[in-house]
């Protein structure tokens, strides 16, 4: 079969596009920015890109054209296939339609915490000799693919909310069926596609619905949301988890106090499993790995494998990565997209580095913070650094002040990649430790300060 994907270079559809070369299948796809490592990957599976949405790519007709969600009407090659009548179907729907249908899915749905859950999870099943199949929307540590076929019968997804295609504006996941669903928390995002958050909770509601009664819904038990969302409605056996434990918490951990959780101690109803010691940072790490180990544990792996296999756990490219250290500073990368996430991942880090000097650089690039929409929450979320550099372009839309006044004198605007570079370089010291935010490339600023700081030397 011929598959042509739109929008081919995204972490989802690439992935979609390895699963199929793996399934046999004759891949070829299109995008408007292709460049590496996406093209550079997809070029190593032999897979063909076009540049743009032109019709002339439908000659000759594929078998199916597989739909990326940027897609939309208007755009001629749309435009072609309709009127063409070729076969078509959006990303999830082909996946579950193609790949899913016969497997033990594992889903990973929250608004923080996908990627790492679902890296996490498909590196416990790989540990314990299962080979799953896999999509995660990043780039995992320990695999040096985003996304593989795997053999039967596990499948782990990492299970977005987003909206699936301009023709189903459902959210993806409902497309997955899956056996085994964690929800790792719930708050208003993607104010791009849903008004509120009770429209969200329903989406969420939606992907509850279609775990089977014979499967498994592991559930933060300290997240009222999705609380709600399971008085909508739930018939699959569930279990909670929460690192500080508590009511509805069947997983829970115990750690030193103010400790940066490189080690902890995993508890099932009370009762001490055996102690992760690991590399990465942060309570909310914590929660992600207690989340993981119970999924595993329904897919028939032991406890104490899961928590052996967690040693090795390498994390996720951009989050909270040491992209390098240069006059002494330490500069780090993190996909941040959401206040919460913030105020984690910068607690985090200061628990990590002690009295250190942190520094906080924000690009409020996400679709919901276009919006304006966390404009009120930002400053809050940054007040554990000690001083906060945010980047506010001149089309940002709002006044990004909102953000900084709240800080006072530690904080400051930049309207330019180059006037924030010069404000950091000519405050930072050795031994600050610098934390890049953005869900976006940043304009490069990882590799130009860490150039800088080197000149500077």
């Amino acid at each position: 079969m011929h598959v042509h994907i739109l929008g081919i270079c995204g972490t989802f559809m690439g992935g979609i596009a390895a699963i199929a070369r793996a399934a046999g299948h004759r891949v070829t796809g299109s995008d408007r920015n292709v460049y590496p490592p996406m093209s550079t990957q997809l070029a190593q599976l032999g897979i063909e890109v076009t540049e743009g949405f032109d019709a002339a790519q439908l000659e000759p007709a594929p078998d199916v054209v597989v739909i990326g969600n940027v897609m939309s009407r208007g755009s001629a090659v749309i435009e072609a296939l309709l009127d063409r009548g070729i076969p078509y179907a959006s990303g999830p729907e082909w996946l579950a339609r193609e790949v899913l249908r016969d497997r033990w899915v594992l889903a990973v749905a929250g608004t923080h915490g996908k990627t790492t859950t679902t890296s996490m999870l498909a590196h416990i099943l790989d540990q314990a000799g299962l080979a799953p199949g896999f999509l995660i929307g990043g780039v995992p540590g320990n695999f040096d693919v985003s996304a593989r076929l795997g053999n039967a019968p596990f499948f782990v997804i990492e299970a977005d909310e987003y909206d699936t295609a301009f023709f189903d504006k459902r959210a993806k996941f409902v497309h997955y069926r899956p056996r085994t669903v964690i929800l790792n928390n719930l708050e208003f995002d993607h104010a791009d596609i849903y008004p509120d958050l009770e429209a969200i909770k329903r989406q969420f509601n939606h992907l509850v619905r279609t775990v089977p009664g014979s499967g498994r819904i592991l559930c933060n038990a300290r997240d009222e949301n999705l609380a709600d969302v399971l008085r909508q409605g739930c018939w699959t056996p569930r279990e909670g988890f929460a690192r500080d434990g508590g009511p509805g918490a069947n997983w829970s951990a115990r750690a030193p106090q103010r400790s940066d959780y490189a080690s902890f101690q995993v508890l099932l109803d009370g009762v001490a499993q055996g102690s992760v010691n690991w590399s990465q940072l942060g309570g909310h790490n914590v929660d992600n790995a207690l989340a993981a180990i119970a999924a595993a544990r329904h897919a028939g792996v032991p406890v104490g494998q899961a928590i052996a296999a967690l040693a090795d756990f390498k994390g996720v490219r951009r989050r909270m990565e040491l992209s390098g250290v240069a006059a002494g500073v330490s500069v780090y990368d993190d996909f941040a997209h959401h206040p919460t996430a913030i105020a984690t991942t910068i607690d985090g880090l200061r628990r990590r580095i002690g009295a250190a000097r942190l520094v906080a650089v924000l690009e409020p690039r996400s679709n919901t913070m276009k919006l304006g929409v966390h404009r009120e929450t930002l400053g809050p979320s940054l007040a554990g650094a000690d001083d906060v550099f945010v980047y506010a372009p001149p089309d940002l839309g709002w006044d990004a002040g909102t953000i900084t006044r709240p800080l006072g004198a530690r904080a400051h605007l930049a309207g330019s990649i180059e006037d924030l570079l010069q404000q950091l370089t000519a405050t930072l010291k050795s031994g600050d430790q610098v934390l890049i935010m953005s869900n976006g490339g940043f304009g490069g600023l990882h590799r130009k300060l860490l150039d800088a700081l080197g000149v500077r030397q």
